[in-house]
């Protein structure tokens, strides 16, 4: 089903801005309202192209005020929830802000959708909650929850909730579970921009450990438009992993990037690992490419190409972000580590 009016929360962060301009442009009679708290990864600045479309609004609030996402959700068809705290390490050094995000924030969201009728929940978590695998085997729809992080244990709890919400009050919901995304517009706490800015800057490139920790990596673009199809055809109740069989070590994704921008592998700097760092992740999206007919259409190659040209290009972007709160936060993570 085609739906007219969405409500996309957290929608001025990485992923959600990218989702909103994909339905802006793939579904020229929706209408599409941003709810957003603008903490520090949400960024207007992230949906200036779009931000004088006259389907396009935005709304600043929190999804944890109840009575704020009650009286901006109302009239909807459809919620696609993107808001939540997503970096790992922040949820180590603070697990409180997750929990109140990512859990109360979710079930107080999931509650306006049940009072309000919508006709359909869906909610954006990671693969993160399947916890760790070894050298072999791909996470399924149907491996067992085994978060290892408070972000991760945060997202599975929501997952939960939101399950629950389907089977006791028949609230239509469905759930996707990425894999790591990169593209324009992240935030550079995440390891490709991170390292990308650190590059062209000539500073330390700081990797955690041994850097062989595994991540199955897809492009932004390709995740939003996975994100449309599970809310228009997915099946009620249905969970579906999004991935694009695409593994690399964080080293390897470090040494491309210095091969890319013609630096050399003396700025990688060994740091000491974060506390339970998963080894590997790798997503098997079988179900959704089957039952779903999508698919992932930009290779790696060309999307880290693509990634990087932007981030050189757009510098002001990234100086805009370079605020007080940043660089504290940055210097406890890494510097002196």
């Amino acid at each position: 089903m085609e739906f007219k009016k969405i409500l996309v929360t957290g929608g001025a962060g990485f992923i959600g801005s990218h989702f909103i301009r994909h339905v802006l442009n793939m579904r020229p009679a929706t209408q599409v309202t941003n709810l957003d708290a603008l903490t520090y990864a949400g960024n207007l600045e992230n949906l200036r192209d779009v931000q004088s479309n006259p389907r396009y609004k935005f709304v600043k609030g929190d999804i944890t005020d109840t009575k704020s996402a009650a009286q901006t959700a109302e009239g909807f068809d459809a919620i696609v929830n993107f808001a939540a705290e997503s970096h790992v390490d922040r949820s180590i050094l603070g697990p409180e802000a997750f929990i109140q995000a990512n859990i109360v924030g979710t079930h107080r969201l999931l509650e306006v959708a049940r009072k309000l009728k919508i006709k359909r929940f869906l909610q954006v978590s990671t693969d993160e909650v399947y916890g760790s695998l070894g050298d072999s085997g791909s996470f399924t729809e149907n491996t067992p929850l085994a978060p290892n992080s408070p972000y991760s244990a945060s997202k599975a709890s929501a997952d939960l909730l939101v399950r629950a919400y389907n089977h006791t009050f028949n609230l239509d919901t469905v759930i996707t579970r990425c894999s790591n995304n990169y593209g324009p517009f992240q935030f550079p706490e995440k390891l490709i921009p991170l390292m990308i800015f650190n590059a062209r800057s000539n500073k330390d490139l700081p990797v955690y450990g041994d850097g062989l920790n595994i991540r199955d990596w897809i492009h932004v673009e390709d995740h939003c438009a996975a994100v449309l199809e599970v809310l228009e055809k997915g099946k009620s109740g249905e969970v579906y992993n999004v991935g694009s069989d695409n593994e690399w070590s964080n080293i390897q994704i470090v040494k491309s990037i210095l091969k890319e921008l013609g630096k050399p592998e003396s700025l990688i700097k060994f740091v000491k690992d974060r506390p339970g760092h998963d080894r590997r992740y790798s997503i098997d999206s079988s179900k959704i490419q089957s039952e779903l007919k999508w698919a992932p259409k930009i290779t790696f190659a060309d999307g880290m190409k693509r990634t990087i040209s932007w981030y050189l290009d757009n510098t002001k972007w990234l100086q805009n972000l370079q605020s007080g709160s940043y660089q504290k936060y940055y210097e406890q993570q890494y510097v002196n580590r």
